[in-house]
């Protein structure tokens, strides 16, 4: 089975989400915990994640791909910020399990001049204080284009953070294929390559969920800059390639690209032309 959706809105509730997917030809989708920019969040509305996980059953779903805010940074140099963001990821661990055995995406952060194994140290610290082991929920660490002072530009430091996290059985990885590009990661003319690297590093079966994403930029760029499907320096023959890729099938593949509904749909028809 192949899973493909987009970002959805969830503003309106889960059950509207599930609806809009359908709509647009998808079987999985992304939300925002809460507002992107930060923020509380929404109440819980037990029927409406009834209803959700009633229909979701009843159309195949795959494992929604839930995101944290931007704004949260783990391993942010000002405490009052890294304070914030503490917070945010306890009630998103919370608020997940009412959607028992998806996924929750975060970027890992920006160390903003601590140095990257100051960020990895209190990402990690948040983690072991964050996970248990009775919750559902897979906490995903995905890759970055390594813009400014982020922690995650390459596999090795998304691996020294699951070294040091204690319950690392709940910790994989989303792989962004605009963002793995531009941190340098040739996916294009040595995709077997890359992912034979991927699991010597972290290990293949940490990889849980794709960021499908065409790129405006140039390899190792370290710019991160989305575009669409076939439009970007990827280009449609090497996202073909990872849409087809026998170690990825099964996982949820999510757009983020730069569309509205009628671009979604058509990407999403796209793709699953190329899987069939």
């Amino acid at each position: 089975m192949f899973y493909i959706g987009n970002h959805l809105s969830a503003s309106k509730g889960f059950a509207a989400m599930g609806r809009k997917e359908v709509e647009l030809g998808g079987n999985t989708f992304a939300f925002f915990t809460r507002n992107p920019r930060g923020g509380k969040a929404k109440a819980i509305d037990e029927k409406d994640i009834e209803k959700f996980l009633t229909y979701a059953k009843e159309h195949n779903f795959g494992k929604l791909v839930a995101h944290a805010p931007y704004t949260m940074n783990l391993c942010a140099a000002k405490e009052d910020v890294r304070r914030f963001s503490k917070e945010m990821f306890f009630d998103d661990m919370k608020r997940m399990e009412y959607v028992p055995g998806n996924y929750y995406n975060f970027h890992p952060g920006s160390h903003v001049g601590q140095g990257v194994e100051k960020g990895i140290e209190l990402i990690a610290e948040t983690l072991n204080e964050a996970l248990t082991a009775e919750q559902s929920t897979i906490v995903l660490l995905e890759t970055m284009a390594g813009k400014g002072s982020e922690v995650g530009r390459n596999f090795e430091e998304l691996r020294e953070i699951i070294d040091r996290v204690v319950l690392s059985e709940k910790v994989g990885v989303c792989f962004d294929t605009c963002h793995t590009w531009d941190g340098g990661y040739d996916i294009v003319n040595d995709l077997d390559g890359v992912l034979t690297e991927f699991d010597r590093v972290i290990g293949l079966d940490r990889l849980c969920a794709v960021h499908f994403n065409d790129s405006m930029n140039l390899l190792g760029a370290h710019k991160d800059r989305h575009q669409k499907i076939g439009q970007g320096e990827i280009g449609a023959e090497a996202m073909k390639r990872i849409a087809c890729h026998p170690a990825l099938q099964g996982k949820p593949f999510i757009l983020e690209t730069p569309n509205e509904d009628d671009g979604y749909a058509k990407e999403i028809a796209l793709i699953q032309s190329w899987v069939e």
